[in-house]
């Protein structure tokens, strides 16, 4: 028996062959991918599942995701610690003390806020597919509001899937489906506040302190193996002839949505990320090319430039 059928046998059927698991085991047989045919994939503790077929995350991906979480996990984020401590060196420039004034209310969407309920991070999960870094953000962030972008919306169940099923926090989480920041622009909410709230809550297009993105940057030519051609989605891998079309728009649009002293970490093709690299540099950001686990170039750890 070969490692996936073991894997398979004892995940999905305990252990006990069956008419289910032979059948399941031609799915196999025939190149679909094992997380498909389980039906999750496990990432950062978390049991993804994939029932809307999203794109299947990927060790590097779920490298980096922690990467990012463990700068911020155990640090406190409450703004009431002493201001001159340093928040995280790693991820933000900015102290504690800074915080004070950005402080976001949770709430669903359209930011209908109640007023008892205050979070202190904006994270947003973009490209989410499956929500896997996003739910990671729930599940290890507790001070922050999770945001997760979407362009399929038959995504949108498996995130809300994941949310329940691995038990985080929904209060926090608000999904929005549409094309990148598209869901998160000012034309597409109406502002929640008064005119007279409108000073302490400042209404326009979204922003945030944590953007985390996956998006797709493989280029159109490129041959896949036949797994991942002949079953994951291509609109969540390929991106034009030089792959950096999505990437493109994201940098474009970053400004608008990126908090003043936010980070973004953007999954790149390693072969493009020096080009990626300067679509930010374009924009005005710093930024910063990471290594995978594998020592290949794959994240850009981008911020506003601090002069």
């Amino acid at each position: 028996m070969i490692r996936d059928e073991q894997w398979l046998l004892n995940e999905k059927y305990a252990g006990k062959e069956s008419a289910e698991y032979e059948a399941d085991k031609k799915r196999l047989a025939k190149g679909e991918p094992l997380g498909y045919v389980i039906g999750w994939q496990p990432f950062l503790g978390l049991k993804i599942y994939l029932d809307s077929k999203p794109l299947i995350p990927r060790p590097e991906t779920e490298w980096w995701v922690e990467q990012l979480t463990n700068a911020i996990s155990g640090t406190p984020y409450r703004a009431t610690v002493q201001a001159e401590e340093t928040f995280s060196a790693t991820l933000f420039s900015y102290k504690r003390s800074e915080l004070e004034n950005k402080k976001y209310s949770c709430g669903a969407k359209n930011d209908s806020v109640p007023r008892n309920r205050i979070c202190e991070l904006r994270f947003l999960d973009l490209c989410a597919g499956s929500g896997a870094i996003g739910c990671a953000a729930l599940a290890r962030m507790p001070g922050a509001q999770v945001y997760f972008g979407e362009i399929d919306p038959a995504h949108e169940a498996t995130i809300q899937k994941n949310i329940r099923e691995n038990n985080l926090d929904a209060s926090r989480a608000d999904i929005r489906i549409g094309d990148l920041f598209e869901p998160f622009s000012a034309t597409n909410f109406s502002c929640p506040y008064s005119n007279l709230e409108k000073w302490k809550y400042p209404c326009g297009d979204m922003q945030f302190d944590i953007i985390a993105a996956n998006p797709p940057y493989i280029p159109i030519d490129r041959e896949l193996p036949a797994s991942v051609a002949d079953h994951e989605p291509a609109r969540a891998l390929f991106a034009g002839d030089d792959g950096l079309d999505v990437i493109r728009r994201i940098a474009t649009a970053l400004p608008k949505h990126l908090a003043e002293n936010g980070v973004a970490w953007v999954e790149c093709d390693s072969s493009k990320v020096e080009e990626a690299q300067k679509l930010f540099v374009a924009q005005g950001f710093s930024t910063e090319i990471r290594t995978d686990q594998y020592g290949k170039p794959r994240i850009l750890v981008v911020s506003f430039s601090q002069c």
